[in-house]
């Protein structure tokens, strides 16, 4: 869901994706569902492509607004966008201990709380993205499972096919040697005959 949600530079508020345009796209807002197109020079971002830097890697934004829907029980965030920084902080710390105090900043922290208030007022499930995607990643494993699985029946009769042409090679190679000596000991036995037949015509 947070994949539709967009942030347009310049505009206040959040807004949902509704079409795709020729150099354009058609937005709703959250907060009076009005319309309205957004064209390529407007710069825009989508709330589920928003990461939040921590001490050791990023964290998904969706991620930190599930933590403070929790935290505020499903209400609006109880702290306002116009507190001063070191409440913004301590707020953010409740629900993300580890992020970087370096790169976060408090105007940060402050449009966070504002998308979240939004997206609780709009009643956006954005709860439900972890969900679907959890699902996704079971699917995708369940596919790669079984792909390994016929990967690995089809090298096993390939190789079952191969094994019977070997086979009867090998059986025809043997059969074909006792063939070439008997005609050898043939001909040899009639070269002796006829050694034997042309002694008694000599003269002495």
């Amino acid at each position: 869901m947070l994949k539709t949600i967009l942030s347009v530079s310049g505009k206040p508020g959040l807004y949902k994706l509704v079409s795709n345009g020729k150099n354009m796209i058609i937005v709703e807002s959250l907060v009076d569902n009005r319309k309205l197109p957004i064209y390529a020079r407007d710069k825009v971002v989508s709330l589920g492509d928003i990461s939040i830097y921590t001490d050791t890697d990023e964290v998904p934004l969706r991620e930190v607004l599930v933590s403070i829907k929790k935290k505020e029980n499903g209400a609006k965030a109880s702290i306002a966008t116009s507190a001063k920084p070191e409440e913004l902080k301590k707020f953010l710390e409740e629900v993300l201990p580890n992020f970087d105090r370096e790169r976060v900043y408090p105007t940060d922290i402050k449009k966070m709380i504002g998308w979240y208030n939004i997206l609780v007022a709009a009643n956006v499930d954005f709860e439900a993205d972890e969900k679907a995607e959890e699902g996704e990643e079971k699917i995708e494993e369940t596919k790669s499972e079984g792909n390994v699985e016929e990967k690995a029946a089809k090298v096993k009769k390939s190789a079952d096919d191969k094994n019977p042409k070997e086979t009867k090679t090998k059986v025809a190679a043997k059969t074909e040697k006792p063939k070439t000596q008997k005609n050898t000991s043939t001909k040899a036995s009639t070269s002796s005959k006829a050694a034997k037949t042309a002694t008694p015509r000599k003269t002495k």
